[in-house]
Parts: C-alpha cells; structure tokens; sequence
C-alpha cells in the first residue's frame, strides 16, 4: 500500500513538472515568435512594448485584487521614497532588457536573437571577431546584434537588480504579482523617452493607430497588441509558477531546452539559416551554462539537498500558487540558480 501511495505521488509529481514545463515552453516560445510575426507588420516595437507593459500592470492590479478579497489581507504598498530608490533602477533595467530585445526583432532573425541572447556578452564579442561567425550569414545585421547585445548585456544587471530587490525583506515584493504591479509604471516611464525619440514622430502619422481610417484594422492591431501582453504576462507568471511547484533547477534546466526547441522552430517555421558553425557554437555556449547548473546542483546536494519552497502545499490561497512571501536564507541557493536561468531570456 506504502509502495502504491508513493508510486502514485510520484507521478503526479512528475506529471505536473511536465505540465508547468509545457505551460512556461508555451509562453515563453510563443511571445518570441509572436513578437517577430508582429513587428514585421507593426514597425512600432516600442510602442508595442509600452502596451504590454500596461497589460501587465492591469493584470496584475486585478490579481492583487482577487487574492485580497480571498484573503482579506492587504496587498503591500510601497512608500514613494522606497518606490523611486528601490524599484527604479531594476525597473528601468528591465524596460530597457525588454524594450531592446523587441526592437531587435526588425532587423534580425529568431535564431540570431536566440544565440545572442543565451550567451554570454564577452563570449560572443571574443569568439565572433576570432571565427567571423556572423559573416558567413546572410541574415545578419549590425543594428540588430548590437540591439539584442545591448539587451544581453542590460539583462545581466536587470536580474541583479531584481534579485536584491525580491532579497529585500522588509519591502515585501517576494511575491512576483506583487513585483510585477510595482514594475511596470516605472518601466512605462523609462521607456517612454526612446519611444517619443525613435517612434512618436512616425507612429502618430501612421494609419494603423491615430490616422487610422479603417476601424476594422484598427481593432486588429490593437487586438494583436493586447495579446501580447497576455503572453508576456503569462509568460512571467508561468516562470515563477515553475520555480515554487518544482525547483529553479527544474526552470534552468528546461531553459536550456527551450532554446534548443526555439532554433529548431525558427529553421523550421521561418526558414532561418543556421550553419553547422553556428549549431557548434550554440552547443558550446549551452555546455556551458549545463556545466553552470549541474554544478550548482551538485553544491546544493552537499548542502543537504535543494529546500523546496516553503508553505506552497497547504494553503489554498491564490498567491501560493507564485511564491512563499517569506524570505529565508536557506533559499538564498535557489533565487539564485533561478536568476541564472533567466539570464538565458
């Protein structure tokens, strides 16, 4: 009986892993290749950005909403001095990570945005002059590379940023809705500036939003917009689901197949060209960040085994479901193999 309850229990377990994986794949895959489907109708990747960005936030007020009235806690409210000290610089970390990342998608490929952005930044700089990888490709474009280089090299301090953010205790953000509601005003605002600089001009002539003529293309486009920011929203609550269900080992780990199964897709779906060159150096890049997590692993092991989350299994209340609001210590391994993984985004 012992022996079937356990047998049971772990295939459920093992059944659930599966399904949160395939929820984030979803997400994650889908926004990168629903963006690139869209920018190359809708030249505005700022403004695009901008409108997910206020998605999110609406998203997140009325989660923090529900789960207030389930409850009948109150939800934490940052003070303006913590907010502007605290919250923007990781904010404007983020919208700029974010912000470029779209725009690159003008000019270059999925693939390329894929094997830039899961690399590291001195890595590529090094190996690309050394091998000329990227002159071997007609695909390639100076402008785009530097966009997603630019947004490669802002995720590393966004994730920093983002972590001391989340470790700070007494600003109570450990929970990602509630992080996500803080964000988003302040990255609005860092990103407005290069929206006005680089697409206000053109976006306020263009007939697709504010001299529009058609009304039909005008709902089209802005439906298009909007579900955008569902997937970008789901895609950060699929992340954190992820990691307090299962483990950020599980998030690195399924990361790193994800970006495999996002060049495969691009080859595919959109005919990219990706040499065996290419293919090499991709592997190398990945062996590596492999190495990173399995050695990460082996380190928590002699600790005594990863901790899993506390408080996720009893509690019926919705903001369980993202993550444990108090901090500890002993997670400290476990935030920070999660912040390695998104590294890879």
């Amino acid at each position: 009986m012992g022996r079937w309850a356990f047998d049971v229990a772990f295939v459920w377990k093992a059944v659930l892993t599966l399904g949160l994986v395939l929820l984030y794949y979803c997400f994650s895959i889908g926004i990168t290749f629903y963006n690139k489907w869209l920018t190359k109708s809708f030249h505005f990747p700022l403004f695009m950005t901008m409108l997910h960005l206020a998605v999110i936030f609406l998203f997140s007020a009325l989660s923090r909403a529900l789960v207030q009235c389930s409850s009948h806690r109150a939800r934490v409210v940052l003070s303006w001095t913590d907010y502007l000290r605290r919250v923007a610089p990781t904010a404007l970390a983020t919208a700029l990570d974010v912000g470029l990342s779209n725009w690159s998608f003008l000019y270059i490929t999925v693939s390329l945005y894929t094997m830039t952005k899961s690399s590291a930044v001195l890595f590529i700089l090094i190996f690309s002059l050394i091998f000329k990888l990227e002159e071997l490709s007609t695909q390639f474009n100076v402008e785009g590379f530097a966009l997603v280089l630019g947004a490669s090299f802002i995720g590393g301090i966004r994730w920093t940023l983002t972590q001391m953010l989340l470790q700070k205790a007494e600003l109570g953000l450990q929970n990602p809705i509630d992080t996500m509601f803080h964000l988003q005003p302040l990255m609005f605002l860092g990103l407005f500036p290069l929206f006005a600089i680089f697409e206000g001009l053109h976006l306020s002539t263009s007939e697709k939003i504010f001299r529009f003529q058609d009304t039909g293309l005008l709902l089209r486009v802005l439906g298009s917009l909007f579900l955008g920011g569902i997937l970008a929203f789901g895609l950060g609550f699929s992340e954190f689901l992820l990691v307090s269900r299962t483990s950020s080992l599980t998030l690195s780990i399924a990361g790193i197949f994800k970006e495999v199964c996002t060049l495969l897709l691009a080859a595919h779906l959109l005919g990219d060209q990706i040499s065996l060159l290419n293919w090499l150096g991709f592997a190398l890049c990945l062996s590596g960040i492999s190495l990173h997590v399995a050695l990460k692993a082996l380190h928590s092991r002699g600790d005594g085994g990863p901790k899993p989350s506390k408080g996720l299994g009893s509690h019926p209340d919705l903001e369980l479901l993202l993550r444990s609001g108090q901090p500890e210590e002993d997670d400290n391994e476990e935030e920070e193999a999660y912040f390695v993984a998104q590294g890879q985004q």
